[in-house]
């Protein structure tokens, strides 16, 4: 049974339709210069001028507007002010929405992505959708991609990671490979080693774990760094490529100190990974035949060109745990997802480009309702909808409102899955009534695509609108003279993850890093 599509908007069937079709126009477009820049600025706008664009009129700071809730960021922005009479409604209990995320048989998995997808997504995420475990109206983000998790939150933690020698960060040699120093002096008694005093507060969670586990976790940018195994290689990954260019630099400029080889390089990696979230990452979330490239010259006039502030929308859009499967292939093994929490041992002894290419060649998990991992019910989806509902954040259907989607009028029109349509209907009674999370968790991914359309869409709002105001991308700064002549060069030349691998670990052979299945190509 198909879904009902009526209340998908005219436009919105004709722009999707024009984008998902006529791939060799497409193609001829982008063989242009001038058509692509054109092209690429008119998609990207038509993408952020969904909603409206920053300043927030509100923030979880208060139900109204104050001089306070526009300037503090230390609380966390939001689209649609508070619903207090919505969230006070007649909704379910939290725990009997649980039905809803637990799994109903098999896993079912992506068409598109691999596990690369999720493990990408929770690394780039984690540094700026932090919330505050004291205040969960706050937050604790420097509101930019600036690879936090990698080189800390302040300067502090920053100088902590630092070796101060050559620009590099500290680094061990394991097994031929580098990798960040170890964290902890004394694992059985739980005793940091000092260098590594104040770089944050150990999360419960880590505190709690076995002496073995404690002994190989990596001195990292954040409290969460080692929390799971794909969020440990893409920081190593970082780390690697950080200190390689410092060596490169220093062949390059013989004499810049420390200090100036460290920034630059910090900069390359940043500029790097800023580039490759749009030109890699986002253009595997659609299923548009055109590709967006970084241009950040085409944009610096837009009116949505505004300092960054994440929202509490953002934070639950990117809540993606029914990406990760129950069970993944470690060295030809089936082991649980849950096994790889806080177990840096599994990289360590497999070694970085053997574990990219062993999570590239397995499915992820379909992003969905009934397709989340036991251990993530509780935890993570549950805990989700009671931050929304503490956020008093308004309805799934205000929010498709908000983004230029007609509001739905049957469940029908979410889901083309029978089952789903009747227990939401059991839960909530009527279509208004759906709560915002479990409204974009309900709808029905885009073939071709890794998400559904309201994720979609708030997704190329925000990503689009808060990667391109970074500040290395501003038409003045994103030049040589920021990266250096060599570091522009690299910056310019590396166009994907894969690349960025391959020339960090040992060159025995070359390793398949891909977001893409091999049915689906890229």
């Amino acid at each position: 049974m198909a879904r009902d599509t009526s209340r998908d908007g005219f436009r919105n069937k004709v722009e999707s339709f024009v984008l998902t079709h006529f791939a060799g126009l497409w193609k001829i477009v982008q063989s242009n210069e001038f058509l692509n820049r054109r092209v690429n600025k008119f998609v990207t706008n038509n993408a952020i001028y969904k909603v409206p664009t920053r300043p927030y009129l509100f923030s979880l700071m208060a139900p109204y507007t104050s001089w306070d809730s526009l300037i503090d960021r230390t609380y966390t922005g939001r689209h649609l002010p508070a619903d207090w009479e919505f969230n006070q409604g007649d909704l379910p209990k939290v725990e009997e929405l649980s039905t809803l995320f637990k799994k109903k048989g098999e896993t079912k998995y992506s068409d598109k992505s691999t596990l690369l997808f999720p493990y990408f997504v929770q690394w780039f995420t984690d540094g700026f959708l932090r919330t505050d475990r004291n205040n969960r109206m706050k937050n604790t983000s420097n509101h930019h991609i600036d690879l936090a998790p990698v080189y800390g939150l302040n300067q502090k933690s920053t100088d902590l990671l630092r070796s101060h020698q050559g620009g590099k960060l500290k680094s061990q040699i394991l097994n031929g490979e580098e990798y960040p120093l170890f964290y902890y002096e004394d694992p059985e008694q739980g005793i940091v080693k000092s260098e590594f005093a104040g770089l944050y507060e150990p999360p419960k969670e880590q505190q709690e774990l076995d002496s073995t586990k404690k002994a190989k976790l990596f001195a990292m940018g954040v409290e969460r760094a080692n929390v799971q195994i794909g969020y440990v290689m893409m920081n190593v990954l970082c780390l690697r490529e950080h200190n390689r260019l410092c060596d490169l630099l220093a062949q390059a400029y013989s004499t810049w100190d420390d200090e100036r080889l460290f920034q630059t390089a910090r900069n390359i990696v940043m500029g790097i990974f800023l580039k490759l979230v749009i030109e890699e990452y986002v253009n595997h979330l659609t299923p548009y035949h055109f590709k967006f490239s970084v241009d950040p010259a085409s944009f610096v006039n837009e009116r949505w060109y505004r300092q960054n502030w994440m929202s509490i929308e953002f934070t639950l859009v990117y809540r993606w745990h029914s990406a990760l499967p129950d069970q993944l292939t470690y060295d030809n093994q089936s082991m649980p997802m849950l096994d790889t929490l806080w177990n840096n041992d599994l990289l360590i002894r497999k070694g970085l480009g053997a574990l990219f290419e062993e999570t590239c060649a397995q499915p992820a998990a379909r992003i969905g309702l009934h397709n989340t991992p036991d251990f993530l019910v509780d935890r993570a989806e549950l805990a989700t909808v009671k931050l929304g509902r503490q956020a008093q954040v308004a309805s799934y259907n205000d929010y498709r409102e908000m983004c230029k989607f007609p509001r739905v009028t049957k469940f029908e029109q979410i889901t083309k899955d029978e089952e789903v349509q009747q227990e939401l209907k059991e839960l909530y009674g009527h279509v208004d009534n759906i709560e915002f999370y479990v409204g974009l968790c309900a709808e029905d991914v885009r073939e071709n695509s890794a998400l559904a359309p309201l994720v979609g869409r708030l997704v190329g709002i925000d990503a689009f609108s808060q990667a391109l105001t970074n500040p290395l991308l501003a038409p003045s700064i994103f030049n040589p003279q920021t990266f250096s002549p060599l570091g522009w060069e690299i910056l310019q030349a590396t166009n994907s993850l894969s690349e960025l691998v391959n020339r960090n670990v040992p060159q025995n052979k070359p390793f398949n890093v891909t977001f893409y299945r091999s049915e689906t190509g890229g």
